[in-house]
């Protein structure tokens, strides 16, 4: 429900299991409905983004603040994260 309950844990395991990127939207900052999940998510990704340079997969994770009333916005960056992981291949991280 909220972009502060992904964990890091989620992100490898759905890189491990062959996802080639992660996309997580959440709320806009001070949008929230869960009062500081979108700071958490935040702060979290950042990390595990950093975390995963050191293990190759750079660039295959994203977050991006999405209200429920922008659909139009939404399709763009879904788009456009789809057409960077498609430039990028498949992750190096996926479990043989």
């Amino acid at each position: 429900m909220c972009s502060g309950r992904v964990e890091p844990a989620f992100i490898l395991e759905a890189l491990k299991d062959g996802a080639d990127g992660v996309l997580i939207t959440g709320c806009h900052i001070g949008d929230r409905h869960y009062i500081d999940g979108n700071r958490n998510a935040e702060i979290r990704i950042n990390n595990t983004d950093e975390a995963l340079k050191y293990l190759g997969p750079d660039g295959r994770l994203r977050l991006e603040w999405v209200s429920a009333s922008e659909g139009a916005r939404f399709a763009e960056v879904v788009k456009e994260f789809t057409e960077d992981i498609k430039k990028l291949g498949p992750s190096p991280l996926k479990a043989t």
